[in-house]
């Protein structure tokens, strides 16, 4: 399971709910937080989000069980670690 954190402000929390409107993609708030978990790849559109590069670039909190494989101005995609 990869799980990606997202702190929950107004600036970052478009990212977790377009992530949320991924069927393979659950988002839950912990503390103050929001979980982007998935069993597979977790992949978000930057334009889907309207976030500012400034804004994009900060908006991950921490990663558990996976890792970014693409971070650009169109794209952040996040694969699982396996073993």
């Amino acid at each position: 399971m990869t799980v990606l954190y997202v702190l929950d402000v107004e600036d970052f929390r478009p990212l977790a709910e377009v992530a949320a409107q991924d069927p393979h993609i659950t988002v839950r708030r912990r503390g103050p937080y929001y979980e982007v978990l998935s069993d597979g790849v977790i992949s978000i559109d930057r334009n889907a989000t309207k976030c500012r590069n400034a804004v994009w670039y900060s908006s991950i909190a921490a990663i558990k069980g996976g890792r970014i494989i693409t971070w650009d101005r169109t794209m952040l995609v996040v694969e699982p670690i396996t073993a």
